[in-house]
């Protein structure tokens, strides 16, 4: 198996330096009805560059394994969304805002000139519509079925703003991980701390992230102090810039997180716009949490053949 893994990467390296190269696509994985392929395989390591360089910095088994990885995610996701909703597409202007949105890092706000951005890496327009269009889907499913569940305190959020005329605010990164079976805490960090060491904090995201941030490295952005669960606060206090925290229990999971960098910050004068932000700031982290936990339950019974 890991000869074939090889023997893949390769081939791509190939394929990018010699674009008439013809290769074999054959079957590695099947889920329930659906197959991932070597071509499959080739085309998610392109689209993970797309949306982050760093990826080239780890060694081709690491970049196979998080292509396949994301793919199996992905497939997951289809296969859900064929028995929940109708129609899987969505229209043309949503379609493009939610590109550009998704590549915003790449610094394109134009729809012509980020598909030429992405046709450099071999990406087709199919491809790149399907993946934005699986996970728009995707993620309006988990808000219409989990937001009753979201409780956020407005008054509170308020008063907490207005208390404080500056605001500190926090440049983060994260993983997000699982534990398998007969696996403790203790193992699966010391795992991740290691990898941390070898190949950085982003690239570890990268491989271990079960989160949708992974796909940029862990990055988050910048959150303001008032965005932040009071316990996750108290986490981020104890360690200083270039550090990461011990892992956090959440809602499906655990959490790492990095401080990449703080600032103090004048607060907006427009109340209701910071709230706002704030208010979709925690929405998204409890949305993304409730998607970990849906997608964890309805993998149980889907069956993963490799072949």
């Amino acid at each position: 198996m890991r000869l074939i893994i090889i023997l893949i990467i390769i081939l791509f390296s190939t394929l990018i330096r010699y674009s008439t190269l013809a290769y074999e696509n054959k079957i590695l994985l099947k889920i329930n009805n659906e197959i991932i392929t070597t071509v499959d395989i080739l085309d998610e390591i392109s689209y993970l560059k797309s949306l982050n360089k760093n990826i080239d910095n780890l060694d081709n088994e690491k970049i196979f394994t998080i292509a396949r990885n994301s793919l199996i995610k992905y497939k997951i996701k289809e296969i859900a969304l064929k028995q929940i909703v109708q129609k899987i597409e969505i229209k043309d202007e949503e379609y493009n805002r939610i590109l550009i949105s998704t590549y915003s890092n790449t610094g394109y706000t134009n729809i012509n000139e980020l598909l030429t951005y992405l046709k450099n890496f071999g990406i087709k327009p199919d491809f790149i519509r399907n993946k934005m269009t699986i996970n728009a889907i995707w993620n309006q499913f988990i808000y219409d079925k989990y937001s009753n569940n979201i409780k956020i305190d407005y008054n509170k959020l308020k008063d907490d703003i207005l208390k404080n005329e500056n605001q500190n605010e926090y440049l983060l990164s994260e993983i997000v991980f699982n534990l398998k079976d007969n696996q403790t805490l203790n193992e699966k960090f010391e795992i991740i701390k290691d990898a941390i060491e070898k190949n950085g904090f982003e690239n570890s995201a990268l491989i271990y992230s079960i989160s949708e941030t992974s796909k940029n490295g862990g990055n988050i952005g910048w959150i303001s102090e008032n965005s932040i669960n009071k316990k996750i606060l108290e986490k981020i206090f104890k360690i200083n810039v270039n550090e990461y925290t011990d892992p956090m229990i959440i809602p499906g999971g655990y959490l790492i997180l990095k401080l990449k960098e703080k600032k103090i910050s004048k607060r907006n004068l427009d109340i209701d716009e910071e709230l706002n932000k704030i208010v979709r700031s925690k929405t998204n982290e409890i949305l993304n949490q409730f998607s970990n936990i849906f997608l964890n339950k309805f993998k149980k019974d889907v069956i993963i053949n490799e072949l």
